[in-house]
């Protein structure tokens, strides 16, 4: 290859990794499970919450948990991608067990803030010492296990900016959950879970796919004119 030749290669190879990048609707579909995943893994949530409006704590559990374990079913019969529904069920199966055990509709809940709490701190210590979750998750889950933005001061920079403001949201979000949680507001609780579930998740995907793919872009070597 001549030197002449050098310049214009490079480029297209980077243009070819970039067609390879699946695009921003197909990634956020994978990890939202499409409309499809957001509506089975909100059902057992709303049947819990108007079957306990309706009638009493345990009827509300047993109803929650046997659409889950029917959803999960269903997507296994049909051979379909079963993730989303088995980590739906396991969430819906913890807080109905803890629930089911204290006699406290509240605590079918308390899973979730749980784990909110502890995500949402997980993320800003990684932030804080440079290891942010964000872009270790980006690798694993679209860049097929490659990790050379950690040597990219500009992609360091983003994706820990993108790492605070997952922890800040997700913080925020479940503080409400927490708040309506010791004010014993369970309905409110429940209507809470719902909205504060997939949209600011599906908002903070929009925001990091499209932040990080820009990035990535301004920083990919432009072909050389004429070449």
């Amino acid at each position: 290859m001549t030197t002449g030749q050098h310049p214009g290669a490079e480029p297209r190879t980077d243009a070819m990794e970039d067609e390879r990048l699946p695009s921003i609707a197909e990634q956020m579909a994978d990890q939202l499970g499409g409309w499809r995943g957001l509506v089975e893994s909100s059902i057992p949530v709303v049947v819990f919450v108007l079957a306990n409006i309706i009638g009493e704590l345990r009827p509300a559990v047993i109803a929650s948990v046997a659409v889950a374990v029917a959803i999960a079913v269903v997507r296994l019969a049909q051979r379909r991608p079963i993730r989303h529904a088995v980590n739906g069920l396991f969430g819906i199966a913890v807080g109905a067990a803890i629930a089911w055990r204290t006699g406290d509709e509240r605590d079918f809940y308390l899973p979730g803030i749980l784990y909110g709490i502890a995500y949402g701190v997980a993320l800003l210590v990684s932030a804080a010492i440079r290891q942010p979750i964000v872009g270790w998750i980006w690798s694993v889950l679209v860049a097929k296990g490659r990790s050379e933005w950690r040597d990219d001061p500009v992609l360091v920079r983003t994706f820990t900016r993108l790492t605070v403001l997952w922890g800040v949201v997700w913080l925020a979000k479940v503080g409400v959950q927490a708040g309506l949680y010791l004010a014993h507001q369970d309905t409110a609780l429940g209507v809470a879970r719902l909205a504060l579930g997939y949209p600011p998740y599906a908002l903070l995907l929009l925001i990091t796919v499209w932040t990080v793919r820009r990035v990535t872009r301004q920083a990919a070597p432009q072909p050389l004119p004429g070449a």
